[in-house]
């Protein structure tokens, strides 16, 4: 299945066709552990409460590194781009005891998209409240987006990682991804110093022959 005719499914074949009937984990063994739930949401089905939890999150642990990047930080864009109309979203909330206490307590935004001429899942955002990391949930989230990958036949999954985040960096190589060919290189200056770059771009091979036309 091509990426435009991908993208063009409602949300619901979209989930079947490229994620597991249930989005949870299974449960653990052993160790006690968050009791945690995953939504499935489109950029246009999203409500305007979740989207703005989802952006506080991004906010709140992030908004400095954009800031201190080449990327930059402009509320305003960052909004802009969590509307993009082929972004899907995995929302995780725990299990509140009523209703009252739903939140969003972490995300993952992604698009199966075009990436230097390569059909891709691109992970936009992913982010958990303090309370939520160290619980296996970002390895979840990232095998769910694999999946839906995998399943829509495209070559890789990728992401942009700030190079200032390095416990970020070692998570995803602990999942197998790389530094990817396209990622931004050093870049000499006229004065003769070397310009690092602020950001690297990560990828996992997932289907070797998914090149786009």
């Amino acid at each position: 299945m091509r990426i435009e005719e991908a993208n063009r499914l409602s949300l619901a074949s979209y989930r079947n066709s490229f994620l597991p009937s249930s989005l949870d984990p299974a449960p653990a063994s052993g160790e006690p552990h968050l009791a945690y739930s995953i939504r499935f949401e489109g950029s246009s089905t999203i409500s305007p409460t979740d989207l703005n939890a989802c952006f506080n999150l991004i906010a709140s642990s992030s908004a400095n590194a954009y800031a201190s990047s080449s990327i930059g930080w402009s509320p305003a864009k960052k909004r802009k781009e969590m509307k993009l109309l082929d972004l899907r979203y995995l929302l995780v909330e725990l299990r509140p005891t009523d209703q009252s206490d739903q939140r969003i307590d972490g995300f993952l935004s992604f698009m199966l998209t075009y990436e230097d001429g390569y059909e891709v899942v691109y992970c936009y955002e992913i982010h958990l409240a303090p309370y939520m990391q160290g619980q296996g949930i970002g390895r979840h989230l990232m095998t769910l987006v694999e999946e839906a990958g995998t399943k829509a036949g495209v070559a890789k999954s990728m992401l942009t990682v700030f190079v200032e985040n390095q416990a970020a960096i070692e998570f995803y190589e602990k999942l197998g991804y790389l530094v990817d060919e396209y990622s931004p290189e050093p870049r000499k200056l006229r004065n003769g110093s070397i310009k690092m770059p602020t950001y690297s771009i990560l990828s996992k091979s997932l289907n070797d022959n998914s090149k786009g036309e």
